[in-house]
C-alpha cells in the first residue's frame, strides 16, 4: 500500500480512553462501496489520514477514481484549489489487508449488513490496531453492544452512523452501548462537528432514530402497494406532494436496496415485536429474485440499466393522468363551508375559470369567507403570479349564498365543513335534495369514510372523496377516493376536475387515512413513542428527521403545526379501523391533549410558543 509505514500493535493500556486524548487524525475505512467511498472522501478533504480498506481489489480502484473525479469536480467549480486537491489525493491510501488498518486511531467498518461479517471484521481489528483504537460501527440495524461486548475491548466499540450521500447529508447518528467509555464518544463527536456534521448522540437499538422512524414508514408503503390499493406512481407522488418529501417512498427503497431494507426491518422486529416492522412480504420476493432496487436496475420500478436513476416504463406503469374517459361535464361548483380549506378550495375553482357558488351557515360568514380569498388573490397579484384583472375575474366568479339551496344548478358540490361525520351526513342529505340529477357530490374529509357520506343520499354512485390539502392554492395534490359504489363516470369526473385546477390527483380506495395520512400518522405516533421511551429527545428526533430523511418538517414540529388534538383523532381512526396494536395512539400524546397542550393554536405542544 503506498506510504503505509508499518507501525505494529501499540501496548498501550485501554484505560488510555482519556478525555484528554489527542484529535483523531489517522482514519481507517473497512468496506469501499458507496458508503464507504463518501466517508474516505469527506475525512481526506477534511485533513485526515484515511486508510481504505478492502478485500476487492476493483472496489479499491472504484474509490480512489470515485475520490477523483469528485475532487475534480470541486477545482472545476472553484471550491477547492489544484493544491488543495492533490493534498486530499495524498491523504487518501488503499489496502486489500486489513492490516494496513495498524496505524489507526479510528476505524469505521461500513462491510455489507451482515453480522457474522461484521463480528469477522472486528475480531481481526482487535489483533491489528491499538487498544485505544476506536472502533465503529457502520450499522444501521445490528446490535452495536452485541459487536461491543463481543470484542476484546468493548469500551471503545461504538456506532458511527452515516447517511448516504455522506458527502453531502448532514446527520451522523453517534450510538452507544451500556459498554461505551464516554471519551470515545467525546472523541467521535468532536471528528463529526470537525467534517461539517451535526451528531446526534443515541443508545442502542436497530435503526437508531432516522432509520427506525423511517423504515416502519417505507414498510407500510410496501405494504399498501402489495395490497393493490394505490398505484406506486400514486403512493410516491402522495408522499412527495403531501407531505414536502424529497423522495417517495418506494423510490427510496429502490434507492436503499430492497434486501437492505428488510434487513433491517427484520432487526427492528425482533427487538420490537411491532408486526408494523414485520417485512411486508413483498419485500422478501423481491430480494429473493434479485429485483432489489437501482443497483439490480428493477425493483418497486425498472429502471434504465443496473445502478442507474432512470425510471422507465414497464407492465406496471400506471396510465399518466389517469383515466377521465366518459367525465361529466363540470361548468358550475358549489363549495360547502366558509372556513379556511372552504375558501381555499373556491379560490381554487374560480381561478381556473369555474363558476363558485360560495355557501356559508350565514350569508355574512360567506361574505368573509370571498374578502379572505380577495386577500389571498391580492397577495399573488403582489408577487407577480397573476394580473390584477385576472383577479377581480376570478373573484367575479364568487357568489356567497347562506343556503344550500343555491347549488341548484351547480355541476359539482364540494363539502368543506367540520370534520364530524354526523354534520357531514345531514350535508348530504340536503346536497341530495337541492342538487340537480347528474351533479357529482364531493367530500374533502382526510379521515371520515367517504362510503357513509354517501349512503346518506338516493344516489351513492354520485359521490366521491376530493381531499384537498391546506392550503388548496398552493398544494398541488388531491386525493381522489373512490368507494365501493363511485360510478365509473363520476371518478373520471374528479380526475378530470383536479386537471383544470392544476392539481395532481391520486387515486385510492375508501378506507381510513387514504394514502397521506395512512403513512404519516404512523410515523408521528412511532416519533412520540421514541420521546416516551426516553430514547431520544424532540430537539434530536427533528435533527435527525431533517438532517438524514431530507423532511422539510421534525416531526414534533408537524405535530405542533398540525395540532395534537387534530393528529390524536386521526390515530384513533386509524388504530379503529385496522385494529393493529402498534397504530395504538402513544400514551404521552394523549395525556398533552387531556391537558390542552395542543401545539401552537394553544401556545404549548411538545414546545412552548411565545403567545401572539
Amino acid at each position: 500500500m503506498d506510504r503505509l509505514p508499518h507501525t505494529g500493535v501499540s501496548t498501550t493500556s485501554p484505560s488510555d480512553l482519556s478525555p484528554s486524548r489527542a484529535p483523531l487524525t489517522t482514519v481507517a475505512v473497512v468496506g469501499l462501496g458507496t458508503m464507504g467511498t463518501g466517508i474516505a472522501e469527506i475525512l481526506a478533504r477534511a485533513g485526515r489520514e484515511v486508510i481504505g480498506v478492502d478485500i476487492n481489489e476493483s472496489a479499491c480502484r472504484r474509490a480512489v477514481t470515485a475520490l477523483e473525479v469528485a475532487t475534480a469536480r470541486a477545482v472545476h467549480r472553484e471550491r477547492i484549489s489544484e493544491r488543495e486537491r492533490a493534498g486530499i489525493l495524498d491523504r487518501f491510501r488503499i489496502s486489500t489487508d486489513l492490516r494496513a488498518a495498524a496505524g489507526a486511531e479510528l476505524v469505521i467498518e461500513v462491510v455489507p449488513e451482515d453480522y457474522d461479517t461484521k463480528h469477522e471484521v472486528f475480531a481481526e481489528l482487535d489483533t491489528v490496531v491499538s487498544p485505544t483504537a476506536i472502533l465503529a460501527t457502520g450499522t444501521n440495524a445490528l446490535s452495536v453492544t452485541r459487536l461491543a461486548a463481543e470484542s476484546a475491548h468493548p469500551e471503545r466499540v461504538l456506532g458511527l452512523h452515516f447517511f448516504n450521500p455522506a458527502p453531502a447529508m448532514k446527520l451522523v447518528e453517534i450510538v452507544s452501548s451500556v459498554l461505551t467509555a464516554p471519551a470515545a464518544v467525546e472523541a467521535v463527536t468532536a471528528l463529526a462537528l470537525d467534517l461539517g456534521k451535526e451528531p446526534v448522540a443515541l443508545g442502542d437499538r436497530p435503526g437508531f432514530v432516522a432509520d427506525g422512524l423511517l423504515f416502519g414508514y417505507l414498510n407500510q408503503a410496501a405494504a399498501m402497494y402489495e395490497a393493490k390499493y394505490a398505484a406506486r406512481e400514486d403512493i410516491d407522488a402522495a408522499m412527495k406532494l403531501g407531505c414536502g418529501l424529497p423522495m417517495g417512498p418506494l423510490t427510496l427503497l429502490d434507492l436503499i436496496g430492497v434486501d437492505t431494507a428488510r434487513t433491517v426491518l427484520e432487526a427492528m422486529y425482533a427487538a420490537s415485536g411491532d408486526r408494523l416492522h414485520a417485512p411486508a412480504p413483498i419485500l422478501g420476493q423481491l430480494a429473493q429474485a434479485g429485483l432489489t432496487g437501482r443497483k439490480a436496475g428493477r425493483g418497486f420500478y425498472t429502471y434504465e440499466a443496473p445502478g442507474s436513476g432512470t425510471i422507465v416504463p414497464d407492465a406496471a406503469t400506471a396510465e399518466v393522468g389517469h383515466s377521465t374517459e366518459g367525465a361529466r361535464p363540470v361548468r358550475a361548483v358549489g363549495v360547502a363551508g366558509s372556513g379556511t380549506m372552504a375558501s381555499g378550495i373556491a379560490e381554487v375553482f374560480a381561478k381556473a375559470g369555474l363558476e363558485v357558488v360560495l355557501a356559508g351557515r350565514t350569508l355574512d360568514k360567506a361574505a368573509a369567507a370571498k374578502a379572505r380569498i380577495g386577500k389571498s388573490l391580492k397577495r399573488s397579484v403582489s408577487k407577480g403570479r397573476m394580473t390584477e384583472q385576472a383577479r377581480e375575474q376570478a373573484l367575479a366568479r364568487i357568489t356567497p349564498a347562506d343556503a344550500l339551496d343555491a347549488f341548484a344548478d351547480v355541476d359539482l358540490a364540494v363539502e368543506a365543513v367540520a370534520e364530524d361525520l354526523v354534520v357531514k351526513q345531514e350535508l348530504f342529505r340536503v346536497l341530495d335534495k337541492v342538487c340537480k340529477p347528474g351533479a357529482v357530490l364531493a367530500t374533502t374529509t382526510s379521515s371520515l369514510p367517504v362510503v357513509a357520506c354517501a349512503r346518506a343520499t338516493s344516489r351513492p354512485q354520485d359521490v366521491v372523496g376530493l381531499h384537498f390539502f391546506n392550503p388548496a392554492p398552493a398544494m398541488k395534490l388531491v386525493e381522489v377516493v373512490h368507494t365501493v359504489l363511485t360510478a365509473d363516470d363520476v371518478r373520471a369526473t374528479a380526475h378530470a376536475v383536479c386537471a383544470a385546477v392544476r392539481k395532481h390527483p391520486v387515486d385510492c380506495g375508501d378506507r381510513a387515512g387514504f394514502i397521506v395520512n395512512a403513512l404519516l400518522f404512523p410515523y408521528l405516533n412511532n416519533a412520540v413513542k421514541m420521546v416516551q421511551e426516553h430514547y431520544a429527545t424532540p430537539d434530536a428526533i427533528d435533527a435527525a428527521m431533517k438532517l438524514g430523511g431530507g423532511y422539510p418538517m421534525g416531526p414534533f414540529e408537524l405535530l405542533d403545526v398540525v395540532g395534537l388534538d387534530v393528529s390524536l383523532a386521526i390515530e384513533q381512526v386509524l388504530h379503529r379501523e385496522f385494529r393493529e396494536p402498534g397504530l395504538a395512539p402513544a400514551p404521552l400524546l394523549e395525556h398533552l391533549v387531556a391537558a390542552g397542550c395542543l401545539g401552537r393554536k394553544t401556545g404549548r405542544g411538545f414546545r412552548e410558543y411565545a403567545k401572539a
